[in-house]
């Protein structure tokens, strides 16, 4: 349920529906805009009558949530959500946000040379994995802890922020002094245990879709990071597993502007894992600038044929540089901006 309140309610008012809603048996959760105050009440009651809260002094209305993600849906925050990351990054604003970098960190000489590639054409956010969780035991599995520190060095050099996955609950607490934003993998979407940690946690989490999942499960595995507190959690559309076979996935274009109908909460793409193929990573990227995305997470490698991983689908910096320029074409026409190239020293 959630409980629109009148501009200008008082805390009186608000602390008495609060108590009302608790009574009933439900979990509160407190959203404060710049008019208004919006409460989301969690439960199973679902016999409760409406009008017991819309006759409460200071209520404006009072909506049934059918969908079973409450705190995810679009009803909870009408005008949706800005994800602040660091200081100055906002997700679900009018900037289509960029993030680049390698599949995985390598060496401190390599990312290095990346985070300078990328910093050069506006990138705010340095992509890189540390842990690398591979179809294949003998595939390259990551630097752990020392990718971290890399990556931190060269994102500091360069003034960009860290983004990187975290695989296990018990990374949290260290990789909470590298990362700016916390990944959840697509194999890792239905961990709920390491969910239910980052619902603990004050820093923001960047949610990739399961291969397999629907969007529902997907908003619902939102919704297990958002019932533990945290409510900066921006979506990332990363392709799903289809019957076709002549790309890595399905790059599900169609799910950006859903989600968006469905939940307050930003939505990014990452053409780059679902084409598996740089020549396809381009127009994929636009494609999804076009449909609305909040942000692009893009592999970019200066040397992506020496790449220990994912080398393929990473773009040369080149590439990269006539992808930026064509999307600072592309998000001004769906009444977006997007970042300016920089000069790094």
């Amino acid at each position: 349920m959630v409980v629109v309140m009148q501009e200008g309610a008082t805390e009186e008012q608000i602390q008495s529906v609060i108590v009302r809603l608790m009574r009933m048996g439900f979990d509160i959760h407190r959203s404060t805009g710049a008019l208004q105050t919006v409460l989301g009440g969690v439960g199973s009651n679902p016999d409760f009558d409406t009008r017991e809260i819309e006759l409460l002094d200071g209520v404006q209305e009072v909506h049934r949530i059918l969908a079973p993600y409450k705190l995810a849906s679009r009803h909870f925050r009408p005008e949706g959500s800005i994800v602040q990351v660091g200081n100055g990054v906002a997700f679900g604003g009018p900037e289509v946000v960029m993030m680049a970098g390698p599949c995985s960190v390598e060496s401190l000489e390599q990312i290095d040379a990346i985070a300078a590639v990328v910093a050069r054409q506006g990138v705010r956010v340095l992509r890189g994995g540390a842990f690398k969780p591979r179809t294949s035991p003998y595939s390259f599995q990551g630097l752990g802890y020392k990718g971290l520190e890399y990556m931190r060095q060269a994102a500091d050099r360069y003034k960009l922020l860290v983004v990187s996955e975290v695989m296990d609950h018990t990374q949290i607490p260290t990789m909470l002094e590298y990362v700016d934003l916390l990944q959840v993998g697509t194999r890792n979407m239905q961990n709920f245990n390491l969910l239910k940690e980052l619902g603990k946690v004050n820093k923001p989490v960047l949610l990739k879709r399961g291969i397999s999942a629907t969007v529902e499960e997907w908003l619902l595995s939102a919704e297990y990071i958002m019932s533990g507190g945290n409510y900066n959690v921006v979506l990332c559309e990363r392709g799903i597993r289809t019957f076709e076979n002549a790309t890595r996935n399905t790059l599900d274009v169609s799910a950006i502007p859903l989600v968006h109908k469905l939940s307050h909460l930003p939505v990014i793409a990452d053409p780059s894992h679902a084409m598996g193929r740089r020549d396809f990573v381009l127009p994929m990227a636009r494609a999804a600038v076009a449909a609305g995305a909040d942000g692009l997470l893009l592999e970019v490698h200066h040397e992506p044929e020496k790449a220990l991983s994912d080398g393929p689908q990473a773009l040369y910096p080149q590439q990269f540089e006539e992808l930026v320029a064509e999307l600072r074409l592309i998000a001004p026409a769906v009444g977006r901006t997007f970042q300016s190239s920089v000069t790094c020293s």
